[in-house]
C-alpha cells in the first residue's frame, strides 16, 4: 500500500490542474456545444496528463541528488528512499506509452506537440534549466504547447490574443517559482538548483512586475478589442478584469508574506482568496460569452 501511494505521488496528480490549459480554446472559441470536440479535448488532458507526469517522474530521477539538499522536495519518493529508481523508470515508461497512444488517437497535430512537450522537457531537465532566463521560457513554451494541443490539436483556430495572454501569465508564474525558490532555499541556493545562482531578488521582482503588468494589460486589451467583442457578442468582458488583478495581486502577496509561488497548484487549492477568485473569473466569463 505505501508503494503504492508512493508512485501516485510521484505521478504528482494535484499538477494536473496545470493541463486544464487544454481547455481554453473550448471556452474562449465558443466549441463547448459540439461533444465530439469535446471528448477530443478530454482526451488531450489525459495524454498530457500521463506525459507530464512522465516527465516529473524523469526529472526526480535526474534531480534526486539536488532534491536532498531542497527542504521539501527532499521527503519526495526517490530523494526520501522511499522508491527505488528501477521502479520510477518502469512507471515513466508505462505513462508515456500510454500517454502518447491517446495523443495520436486525438489527432496527429496532437501527437507532434506532445512529443515535442516530452523532447522540450527532458532537454530542459538535462540541460536548458541551467540557462538563466531561457528556464523560465521553456516552462512558459509547456504551458502555450497544451494551449497549441486544445485548439490547433483539434481544429480549433487559436487567438493571437489568448497565446499572447497564456505567454504573460505562464512567464509571470515561471519567475514567480524562480523568486519563491530563493526565498526557500536561501544560502543553500545552489546546491538544489545551480542557475539560481545567476538570479537575484531584485532581478526577479523587476521581472515579476514586467510580466505581471504585461498580463493585465494583454487580458484588458483582449477584452476591449473589437474582434473579441464580435466573437463574443458581448463588450463586457472587461468586467471580468478586476479578477485577474486581484488574483495577480494576491499571488505576489502569497510569494512575498505566505511562502507560496512555487507551486502553483497546490497554492491554487489551498488559498481560499486564489480559489474563488479562479471560480469566479471562470463563471463571470461563461456567464457572459456563453
Amino acid at each position: 500500500m505505501k508503494n503504492i501511494l508512493a508512485l501516485l505521488r510521484l505521478m504528482r496528480p494535484h499538477q494536473w490542474v496545470k493541463n486544464t490549459f487544454v481547455f481554453i480554446g473550448l471556452l474562449f472559441g465558443h466549441a463547448w456545444h459540439d461533444p465530439a470536440l469535446v471528448s477530443r479535448v478530454v482526451v488531450v488532458f489525459a495524454a498530457f496528463c500521463l506525459i507530464s507526469s512522465t516527465i516529473y517522474i524523469l526529472n526526480d530521477i535526474v534531480d534526486i541528488e539536488q532534491d536532498r539538499h531542497h527542504p521539501k522536495k527532499r521527503q519526495r519518493p526517490l530523494p526520501s528512499g522511499q522508491l527505488s529508481v528501477s521502479a520510477a523508470i518502469a512507471l515513466a515508461v508505462l505513462l508515456g506509452t500510454v500517454g502518447l497512444a491517446l495523443a495520436v488517437w486525438a489527432s496527429n497535430t496532437v501527437a507532434i506537440i506532445l512529443l515535442s512537450y516530452a523532447v522540450m522537457n527532458v532537454a530542459y531537465s538535462l540541460w536548458l534549466k541551467h540557462v538563466v532566463i531561457l528556464d523560465v521560457f521553456i516552462i512558459a513554451t509547456g504551458f502555450m504547447l497544451r494551449i497549441l494541443a486544445g485548439t490547433l490539436g483539434v481544429g480549433v483556430p487559436p487567438s493571437q490574443w489568448l497565446l499572447l495572454c497564456g505567454l504573460m501569465v505562464t512567464l509571470f508564474l515561471g519567475f514567480s517559482k524562480r523568486r519563491a525558490e530563493i526565498i526557500a532555499l536561501s544560502d543553500d541556493k545552489t546546491a538544489h538548483r545551480k542557475v539560481l545562482e545567476h538570479y537575484s531578488p531584485v532581478l526577479l521582482d523587476k521581472m515579476i512586475v514586467v510580466t505581471a503588468a504585461g498580463l493585465i494589460m494583454s487580458y484588458s486589451l483582449y477584452t476591449m478589442n473589437p474582434e473579441t467583442i464580435r466573437i463574443h457578442g458581448t463588450a463586457n468582458l472587461i468586467y471580468t478584469v478586476p479578477f485577474v488583478m486581484y488574483g495577480v495581486f494576491r499571488y505576489i502577496y502569497l510569494l512575498h508574506h505566505q511562502s507560496g509561488g512555487s507551486d502553483t497548484a497546490r497554492d491554487l487549492v489551498r488559498d481560499s482568496h486564489m480559489l474563488v477568485v479562479v471560480l469566479g473569473w471562470l463563471a463571470a466569463t461563461i456567464l457572459l460569452i456563453a
